[in-house]
């Protein structure tokens, strides 16, 4: 293989463990005091395409589709490998349902690919973190009319296309698949290495591409965002030492255990 051109998509959401609170109208969470991420899928497809191209030579893009505050997440992803960023602007400021997001990556896909060529590997997360919708990956693929395997826990490159394992609870199910492809990455199969100072100081230097979206709505609409009231939990400390044994053998029985 040649020299290696990936494209990851990656996706701004809420960072794990925040207290999310709705907006009146039920239609958006307010971020006014919210940080903002990545999905961790999203972390380990770029690690992986990091190290695809570090053992094959190549180059890795990063895409989004957000506003102009996604340019966090891009210049992140620049200081840990990437060589170029690409954002499609949403300035409407809610998400567009998963329909409408694979029209527009599809899209911007396509008009980087007649400009310098096809991209050898598409890598999505599995699923974001913030809808978990397990949707935008494959349709994109689907649209490019393009190979895909979700949920894969390895991938490596051999000539004239990919092989990927996906754990399974009966085993592993290995895919032999040519390029181009793409896959839907999930979390844990590697670790994300850690940005240096050169890799920040040079982020801040790379350009973004900003794409104009012209597609069109998908028939998904989001009726209403419902946060389940809160539940109150009792913890009982059972005891300190030897003496809570009693205690933890009824508890046991109770619970129909032992």
């Amino acid at each position: 293989m040649g020299v290696m051109r990936i494209l990851v998509c990656v996706k701004r959401v809420p960072a794990p463990g925040a207290r999310i609170i709705i907006t009146e109208d039920e239609q958006n969470i307010d971020s006014g005091h919210l940080g903002f991420t990545m999905s961790p899928h999203e972390e380990c497809a770029i690690e992986a395409a990091t190290q695809l191209s570090e053992q094959h030579g190549g180059e890795v893009t990063i895409l989004t589709a957000g506003s102009s505050a996604s340019e966090e997440q891009l210049r992140y992803a620049a200081s840990v490998g990437a060589s170029s960023l690409v954002l499609i602007e949403n300035s409407s400021g809610n998400d567009w349902d998963p329909q409408r997001t694979a029209r527009a990556l599809s899209t911007a896909v396509r008009a980087l690919e007649n400009e310098s060529g096809n991209y050898d590997l598409l890598l999505f997360g599995n699923e974001a973190a913030d809808t978990g919708g397990y949707q935008t990956g494959i349709r994109t693929a689907h649209l490019l009319g393009r190979p895909i395997v979700n949920a894969i826990n390895g991938i490596e490159a051999e000539e004239g296309g990919f092989v990927a394992r996906r754990e399974t609870l009966s085993g592993v199910e290995v895919y032999r698949v040519t390029g181009p492809a793409a896959f839907g990455v999930k979390e844990g199969i590697n670790l994300p290495r850690y940005p240096t100072m050169k890799g920040r100081l040079a982020s801040k230097k790379l350009s973004v591409r900003v794409i104009e979206d012209h597609s069109e709505p998908g028939e998904q609409y989001r009726l209403r965002l419902f946060r389940p009231a809160e539940v109150a939990k009792e913890t009982v400390i059972l005891g300190t030492d030897s003496n809570a044994a009693g205690a933890v053998v009824d508890l046991l029985e109770e619970m129909g255990l032992v």
